[in-house]
């Protein structure tokens, strides 16, 4: 498995490093990882997509990691000496849109092919029913396959064409990749409750609108400006509400974390992924060394599913790390990336939303999350 890294932001640089990689004959696939501000469009990259001689699928990120680094310019290709599979699902934001009948088909496909698979799953992070598709996802697919991916976009948070597929680039869709490869993956956020559960009494997907019968920010806000001794202003929503996310409660798992993005009405909070009305959640907070902590014990998860099956030493590891967790740490993320090295080459995007199961756990949506996920170099 190799990696070419491409610093320029230019589209002709990266059709360059497209022709170079496809020039390789044992390269059956490539997956990318860029960077919004290279300020690709759909005019520009489809001719390369659509022309590549090998599927060329990714997502394009707020910011992507190469060489312990993390870049807000450039693009990592991944070269697969695999065949891959892949499938575009549209229309992500749609409610009425059938994804099941899609993933049913597809999981019947896929389940025949011969050798290991773990699942890549990248989404439009500014969809809205991406918490849905994930749950179709795990009805279709179980708990046998490992899946890891995020959501793409940018953070501006206007929605616009981030997924790289080899008919081109699309947006408000979910792009699953199954890579002919064993896997490990470990998953852990750091964040710790600071209030007592609220009860969502009132949502419509990821719009939190009420918390115990009461406007949501109304509740949210008394919590947050008590334990920061700041106050919220009509230009610093998210500056603040970056370090205070919501906490789904699960049993026997990994508090669900959401990130509130932005106000809707004055009084509803807009979160990456869905928060369903009746659940309970908690305000979180976190510290940048119960960050680090946690990306570390991530990276120690990852290591044990790995090695649990004797699969040889990992050719990648592929960072998930959530885009919230940079604006809170700054230069301290470097410190994570540091906390996840090992013995395997590093790439990685920092995203709007983490997915990830190990295979034998619930497959989850999450936000402001650490997911590592370790990749065989053979399907052997």
């Amino acid at each position: 498995m190799k990696l070419i890294w491409v610093d320029d932001a230019s589209p002709q640089a990266f059709a360059a490093a497209v022709q170079h990689a496809t020039q390789q004959p044992q390269v059956r696939a490539i997956c990318v990882l860029a960077a919004d501000a290279n300020g690709w469009t759909p005019e520009v990259l489809d001719p390369i997509l659509q022309g590549a001689t090998v599927p060329v699928v990714g997502g394009i990120f707020p910011q992507i990691i190469y060489g312990q680094q993390n870049h807000t310019q450039g693009a990592v290709l991944i070269l697969l000496e695999q065949t891959i599979e892949w499938a575009c699902l549209p229309h992500l934001s749609e409610p009425d849109a059938d994804h099941d009948t899609p993933l049913a088909t597809l999981a019947e496909q896929w389940e025949d092919l011969p050798g290991p698979a773990t699942h890549l799953v990248l989404v439009d992070g500014l969809s809205t029913c991406i918490a849905t598709l994930i749950q179709d996802i795990f009805a279709n697919f179980g708990v046998s396959q490992s899946h890891l991916g995020g959501g793409a976009g940018s953070l501006s948070f206007q929605q616009k064409p981030c997924l790289l597929t080899p008919h081109g680039l699309v947006m408000d869709a979910a792009l699953l990749v199954r890579l002919p490869l064993h896997s490990g993956v470990g998953v852990s956020h750091g964040w710790q409750a600071i209030s007592e559960p609220f009860k969502v009494t009132k949502s419509h997907k990821n719009l939190v609108q009420q918390l115990d019968w009461k406007p949501a920010f109304s509740e949210y806000r008394q919590v947050v400006e008590a334990h920061s001794g700041q106050v919220f202003t009509d230009s610093n929503f998210f500056d603040l509400a970056k370090s205070y996310p919501l906490g789904i409660s699960k049993l026997d798992a990994e508090v669900v974390v959401r990130d509130p993005l932005m106000l809707r009405d004055g009084e509803g909070l807009v979160c990456v992924g869905e928060v369903p009305e009746g659940a309970f959640v908690r305000i979180l907070n976190g510290t940048p060394a119960s960050l680090i902590e946690a990306a570390g014990q991530a990276a120690e998860r990852a290591q044990s599913d790995y090695g649990a099956a004797n699969r040889g030493p990992a050719g990648l590891a592929l960072f998930i790390d959530c885009i919230s967790r940079v604006l809170f740490m700054g230069d301290q993320i470097k410190e994570e990336f540091a906390a996840v090295a090992g013995d395997y080459p590093l790439v990685g995007a920092l995203t709007l939303g983490e997915i990830a199961n190990s295979g034998h756990d619930f497959l989850e949506f999450y936000n402001k999350t650490a997911v590592l996920g370790l990749l065989s170099s053979s399907s052997t």
